[in-house]
């Protein structure tokens, strides 16, 4: 293996969007998804998802923005990011409608230990399309064969192994740290 990939949201802090979803009746969850994919993908503009959110909810969509400002980083798997980077390329790659991970989350010390960065609306592809993970590891400069993706969306682990990655869905540190030491020995 030479390159590890990480997500952001769900990995390298809590997923704010999931657990507004997970609180959505059933029945509207599918379209909640949808949009945030849309979104997320650069499709749709930020006024226009809030007011698609609002009306599919009923709920006031900057409670969802809200979130992002109590995100917490998962400081112990930054430790051991930085401990990876002496041996592998790193990436991150997330789902996300903006490039708040690197404007606001990541400080720029925290942002130098990814070799690479792609963000879904910069390039029009959300995870887990095939193209999005063979991006990422053009951007590192290695084969998909040669990356683990670290992800705590199993259909985002489907894609990139669908892709020739290995991947590791990320329940907590503990697991994930045990279950990348496997496939990295």
């Amino acid at each position: 293996m030479k390159a590890i990939i990480f997500d952001c949201f769900g990995v390298l802090t809590t997923d704010y969007w999931r657990e507004f979803v997970a609180r959505l009746p059933d029945d509207i969850q599918p379209a909640a998804a949808d949009l945030n994919k849309a979104y997320d993908a650069g499709f749709i503009v930020a006024t226009d998802f809030m007011d698609q959110v609002e009306t599919l909810t009923g709920q006031r969509p900057d409670t969802v923005e809200h979130r992002k400002a109590r995100a917490k980083k998962n400081h112990e798997l930054l430790v051991y990011v930085a401990e990876l980077k002496l041996h592998y390329k790193i990436g991150l790659l997330s789902n996300i409608a903006s490039d708040w991970i690197a404007d606001e989350f990541l400080t720029p010390a925290e942002q130098g230990l990814f070799d690479a960065m792609i963000f879904s609306h910069n390039v029009s592809l959300t995870k887990p399309d095939h193209r999005i993970f063979e991006l990422m590891a053009e951007r590192l400069g290695v084969e998909p064969t040669d990356c683990i993706m670290i992800d705590d969306i199993e259909a985002n682990c489907t894609g990139a192994r669908e892709t020739g990655m290995q991947a590791v869905e990320y329940r907590d540190f503990v697991q994930a740290q045990g279950e990348l030491r496997q496939l990295l020995s």
